[in-house]
C-alpha cells in the first residue's frame, strides 16, 4: 500500500510499506477513505520530537471503511464507516474507567520507556514515535486499529467524511481545552493560536457559553476564519498585545486563556520572547508566557498545545502571584465521540468550515512543506489516500 513516511527532518515521502494484518483478536484493518495532517505533525516533520525512525508511517487523524475484524471483535463488522481516535485506549484499566482515555495504562507496549521520562506510562498514539507505541499512522492507504471494540465510532448515514472525520482529533481537543476552561455564562476567553485547534476551541467556547472569545494569531487566514466563528481577533506580534487584551476587556482580562499554540511558538514581537531558535534542553513556550500574562487574576489557563522537551521554562511567579489554575492533557478523545457527533448531526457546528486543500496521498510531501509554511492560504489539508 501507498503511505507517507518520516525519513528525517524536513523529509516526508510517499512510498510502498506492508499491508497492515491483525494481529490480536481485538483490531480491526479499515480502507483509509480520509486523513488528515494534523500541526503535531509539524513537530515530527520538525524533526523536535525523539523516537522517530526512518520509514515510520505518519498521521492520527483517520477514517474509513472496515474491511477486516479480529475475532474477539463483536463491535464492528465488515462495511463498517468509522472514526478512529488518535489515541488507543484498552477501555478496561482505571484511568479508561475514569474516562480518562489517554492516560490508558495497557495500550502502550514501550510504556516502561515512556515511563522512564514521564514517571508512568501512557496510551499509545498512532503514527507519533516510539515513546507512543511507535504505532503506525492513518496516511496511509490502509490502518490497523488496536482495541478497535473501543476506539472508533461508527458514522450515521447522510454525513460526509469531511464532516465527521475531525473527531479523530482536533475539534474533541478543541472542545476539551474549552471545556476545561469552566466557562461561565456571560464569560470571555482568549485563544491563543488561530489553527485547527484554535479554531475549534473558538467554536466550543461559544457552544459552552462564552459572550466573547478573543482569537490570538497573525496569519490572515487564521484571523478571517477566527472572524467568521464569532471571534474578535488581535495579532500577537504587536508589541502591545497585552495592552490591547486589557483595552478589549475593560480592564479586567480575560476569565480564561486557551493555549493552543504549544512548542512550535516561535513568538516574534512577543511579551517574553527569548533568544532560543532551536529545542534542546528546553522547549520555546513563547505563547504560554503570554497566555500566562494575559488571563486575569483567579482565572484558569488551559494547555491543549503539544510539548515534548523535559523543561518548559514559563513565569511561575506571575502564574502563582495571580492564582492561575492551569488545566492540561492529551484529549480523552473516546468521551468526546458520541457528544460532538451529536452536535454534528444537530447541525450546530460542521467542522468542515477549516479545510483548505484536498489532496490524493502523492501529494502528500508538498503539502506538509505547504501547511509548515502556511503558504497558499493553507490552514487544513485532507487527504483521501485511495482516491
Amino acid at each position: 500500500m501507498k503511505a507517507l513516511t518520516w525519513h528525517g527532518s524536513g523529509d516526508i515521502r510517499c512510498e510502498e510499506v506492508d499491508d497492515p494484518i491483525i494481529q490480536h483478536d481485538r483490531d480491526a484493518i479499515i480502507r483509509v477513505t480520509s486523513c488528515a495532517i494534523c500541526g503535531s505533525d509539524l513537530h515530527l516533520y520538525g524533526g523536535f520530537v525523539p523516537g522517530m525512525h526512518s520509514g515510520d508511517v505518519m498521521g492520527h487523524e483517520t477514517m474509513g471503511e472496515v474491511v477486516e475484524v479480529g475475532r474477539g471483535n463483536s463491535k464492528l463488522k465488515v462495511g463498517d464507516r468509522v472514526v478512529v481516535p488518535f489515541t488507543i485506549s484498552c477501555g478496561e484499566c482505571r484511568q479508561c474507567k475514569w474516562g480518562q482515555f489517554s492516560l490508558c495504562e495497557r495500550s502502550n507496549p514501550n510504556g516502561a520507556m515512556q515511563a522512564k521520562q514521564v514517571g508512568y506510562p501512557t496510551a499509545g498514539l498512532f503514527g507519533y514515535s516510539e515513546l507512543y507505541g511507535r504505532f503506525p499512522g492513518g496516511q496511509a492507504q490502509y490502518l490497523r486499529v488496536p482495541y478497535a471494540d473501543v476506539g472508533p465510532i461508527k458514522v450515521p448515514d447522510g454525513l460526509s467524511d469531511e464532516q465527521v472525520l475531525f473527531l479523530s482529533d482536533i475539534f474533541p481537543t478543541g472542545y476539551m481545552a474549552a471545556e476545561n476552561c469552566d466557562i461561565k455564562q456571560g464569560q470571555t476567553v482568549a485563544v491563543f493560536g488561530c489553527g485547527p485547534v484554535g479554531l475549534f476551541a473558538i467554536k466550543s467556547a461559544f457552544l459552552l457559553g462564552a459572550e466573547r472569545v478573543i482569537g490570538i494569531d497573525t496569519v490572515p487566514e487564521r484571523l478571517a476564519l477566527a472572524q467568521q466563528s464569532g471571534a474578535e481577533t488581535l495579532d500577537y506580534t504587536d508589541e502591545d498585545l497585552q495592552q490591547q487584551i486589557l483595552e478589549m476587556t475593560g480592564g479586567k482580562g480575560p476569565d480564561a486563556v486557551i493555549e493552543a499554540v504549544g512548542m512550535e511558538s516561535h513568538g516574534a514581537g512577543g511579551i517574553m520572547e527569548t533568544m532560543q531558535t532551536k529545542i534542546t534542553s528546553t522547549e520555546r513556550p513563547y505563547a504560554l508566557s503570554q497566555a500566562i500574562m494575559a488571563c486575569r487574576p483567579g482565572g484558569v489557563v488551559s494547555l491543549p498545545g503539544v510539548f515534548v522537551g523535559p523543561a518548559v521554562p514559563a513565569p511561575l511567579g506571575a502564574f502563582v502571584g495571580k492564582g492561575l489554575t492551569l488545566k492540561t492533557g492529551q484529549t480523552h478523545v473516546q468521551r468526546y465521540l458520541q457528544p460532538l457527533m451529536d452536535l454534528i448531526e444537530q447541525g450546530k457546528i460542521d467542522p468542515s468550515f477549516i479545510i483548505t486543500h484536498r489532496i490524493g496521498i502523492e501529494e502528500g510531501p508538498d503539502a506538509y512543506k505547504t501547511f509548515r509554511d502556511k503558504e497558499d492560504g493553507c490552514v487544513k489539508v485532507v487527504i483521501r489516500p485511495n482516491g
